[in-house]
């Protein structure tokens, strides 16, 4: 038999809340008080077993509720009801526009060898393209055969986009020879990380439940690409559902050592560029996906702000924390792309609309840059000496280096709002047991987390947001002496308070270990700043030059 729950009426902020009507089934009613004080364990409460008795009915209705709320599918694209804003109380947004300014690229001449395109920046090839020494077809035609000949050592390539690459070319070569320039990506082909929603062309995710997923639309991204002149040759890698370099096609490769991992979540994106397969890519952050492959790839890699670059299309993993953003040869092939990327999309609620403003004209000598001795004290792995050594580097282009302390919060136990979003966005899977599907199944992979964060209450989830806006704050308040600040990339706690907050980075390679395995360094600038931030990177990495340095098996 089943009963019904006492129907309950309260009145809380003026605002009635009537939870009666529930049933309670026959298995609820074996729910006991025993069974709440087994559960609590794993949530550090402690209730008495009066107390748990008291709550049986409540329980009860909870789980109603859930089975209910289940029965709604909800696919991955729908957000939740809430918006985080990385902006600290009282922060001033500069809102001026100003136009963006590029290097000279006029003294770019067409090689002898065509080969030589392979690493030629954005700015080079948009030259070329402009000029018409050479065309759209062409230069896509070259991109696609060193893809396809170079792609099966590195596992980069998930689908070509032929058909659509070459009518994009095509269409760019008749504008250009109309006289229709849209800019400097006019013509350039790209290839995208496989979590974006391209019109005719599966979205894998780099899982197996999603290998045959076709989404009948393109993702803001591509649009604004494609309105750039742009041309989609392929969608590489990702590590599965955006963790790792291990996808349903096996590991995406490092060009620098085909035997090692690209590392990931942008696996191939990162290889793809590394290797001059493509002139630049699209991938995308949440805690270090942007970061750790341009490191291990020894590429530039740009994270912006939040709310810089529409998601709309993007599969989420984090609605508070995604991120989009280039991989690229250079700082300003990040800066040209990014100003393609970035604006207001009203399909993205989190988007602010901050101009983009870059120059590549900038007085080191009258900016403050903040460093973390902790954090570069901490790095006790190899690249520590590369580290240290960027630092003499700016000291000795007459930057002010100010130390500074990160705020002390627990933020790696902020991590589990993470593990919270992720677990939401797929809990079909874990639902419907699809999670069984995937290729990375051992206790440090999605699904497991998925399953443990069902046992994270909603209010330690509520907890962990408010100690993220006391981190926005503190963080507000330490950047505000300096104009930005230099990391070690992967050492220490900046990584993840920086995805917290929001705060755009761009990591950059600064050495080599040795003819394998390049280092980096990051950047990290205020709240859509990313001007400054890649002036100022641009003028080490001119300087230092390690982006020059290409994998020798791909030249």
């Amino acid at each position: 038999m089943k009963r019904f729950l006492k129907k309950y009426l309260f009145i809380i902020g003026g605002i009635i809340l009537f939870t009666g009507g529930a049933l309670v089934s026959d298995a609820i009613k074996k729910f006991s008080a025993k069974d709440v004080q087994t559960a609590q364990k794993f949530i550090s409460v402690n209730f008495s077993e009066m107390e748990a008795d008291s709550m049986l009915d409540l329980l009860a209705l909870h789980k109603e509720n859930f089975d209910v709320m289940r029965t709604f599918p909800l696919s991955n694209s729908i957000p939740p009801a809430f918006i985080f804003n990385p902006i600290p109380i009282g922060k001033k947004i500069d809102l001026s526009k100003r136009f963006c300014v590029m290097s000279d690229y006029d003294s770019t001449i067409l090689p002898a060898d065509i080969n030589e395109l392979a690493y030629f920046s954005i700015g080079q090839l948009a030259h070329l393209i402009k000029t018409k020494k050479i065309t759209s077809e062409k230069l896509t035609a070259f991109f696609l055969d060193r893809l396809k000949k170079h792609s099966p050592a590195l596992n980069c390539v998930i689908t070509y986009t032929d058909e659509l690459a070459l009518l994009q070319a095509k269409q760019a070569d008749k504008e250009i020879s109309a006289g229709i320039y849209r800019g400097v990506l006019h013509g350039i082909p790209y290839g995208i990380k496989d979590m974006f929603a391209t019109k005719n062309y599966p979205t894998s995710f780099g899982t197996p439940p999603f290998r045959d997923q076709l989404i009948n639309e393109d993702a803001t991204v591509v649009k604004k690409l494609q309105d750039a002149g742009a041309v989609l040759i392929a969608k590489l890698s990702l590590g599965e559902l955006a963790m790792d370099d291990i996808w349903f096609g096996g590991q995406t490769r490092n060009p620098w050592d085909t035997i090692k991992g690209s590392s990931g979540s942008s696996a191939g994106p990162a290889a793809a560029v590394a290797a001059g397969l493509v002139p630049f890519a699209i991938g995308s952050e949440t805690w270090g996906s942007i970061v750790s492959p341009a490191t291990a790839c020894g590429v530039t890699g740009l994270r912006p702000t939040f709310g810089r670059v529409s998601r709309s299309g993007a599969m989420a993993l984090s609605w508070t924390m995604d991120k989009i953003g280039p991989l690229c040869r250079n700082v300003e092939d990040c800066a040209m792309v990014l100003n393609a990327i970035a604006g207001i999309d009203p399909k993205d609620p989190v988007m602010i609309d901050v101009p983009f403003n870059y120059d590549p004209i900038i007085d080191l000598t009258k900016l403050k840059i903040g460093f973390f001795p902790d954090d570069f004290a901490k790095d006790t792995s190899i690249n520590k000496p590369y580290n240290m050594a960027s630092l003499e580097y700016l000291k000795n282009m007459g930057v002010e280096l100010i130390p500074l302390k990160l705020p002390d919060l627990p933020v790696n136990d902020m991590s589990l709002l993470l593990e919270c979003e992720v677990a939401a966005a797929f809990e079909e899977l874990t639902l419907t047991n699809r999670d069984d599907e995937m290729v990375q199944q051992n206790k440090n992979r999605w699904p497991n987390y998925f399953r443990a964060a069902h046992f994270i209450p909603a209010t330690e989830y509520i907890r962990a947001n408010r100690l993220r806006y006391l981190l926005i704050q503190e963080m507000d308040r330490m950047m505000s002496r300096v104009d930005l600040c230099i990391a070690p990339s992967l050492a220490g706690d900046n990584l993840l308070i920086t995805n917290l907050t929001g705060h755009p980075s761009i990591v950059i390679p600064n050495g080599f270990i040795n003819e394998s395995s390049p280092t980096s360094i990051v950047f990290i600038g205020q709240l859509y700043e990313e001007g400054k931030l890649l002036s100022v990177a641009k003028k080490y990495q001119d300087k230092t030059a390690f982006h020059l340095i290409h994998p020798p098996l791909f030249k």
